[in-house]
């Protein structure tokens, strides 16, 4: 009988804290629950260069290559380029253009850790803002896919 009580109690325990933590969790995210948040919201194709739902971002077309070692291993990124200002579609396909050369160099072994995806970022944001003049501050990946 103290077993069940037991049982009871830490699962009504365990039952608010779920909700309280939700609640408070909601609460931050600043909407209710079924509606979506803004950035959630906003339309834009992701294929065709057009402006994403926020301003200053820009959806570029996927990148599929294989890698430079392993050969058969191939790579499929879609980014989103995040600019200062208003977002220049011809910038944008030169930066595209300037990634795709340079995910083709890159070797598996250099993104199979976390702290390696993290350089591989780096390096991504570092060329993309290089090529742009300063224009692109920051890449977001919507996908990487290697097979």
């Amino acid at each position: 009988m103290v077993q069940v009580l037991l049982l009871v109690g830490l699962t009504a325990l365990t039952a608010g804290t779920g909700w309280f933590a939700g609640g408070y969790l909601q609460g931050r995210a600043g909407g209710e629950a079924g509606e979506p948040l803004a950035a959630e919201s906003g339309g834009g194709n992701k294929e065709d260069g057009k402006p994403h739902g926020m301003p200053g971002v820009l959806d570029i077309q996927a990148i599929t290559t294989n890698l430079a070692e392993p050969s058969d291993v191939w790579v499929r990124a879609e980014l989103s380029l995040v600019f200062d200002g208003m977002p220049d579609p011809a910038v944008a396909e030169a930066v595209h253009q300037d990634l795709f050369a340079y995910i083709r160099t890159v070797r598996l072994r250099q993104v199979e850790t976390a702290s390696g995806f993290q350089h591989f970022r780096s390096d991504l944001e570092e060329r993309a803002r290089i090529r742009s003049d300063g224009a692109v501050d920051k890449i977001l990946f919507r996908a990487l896919l290697f097979e």
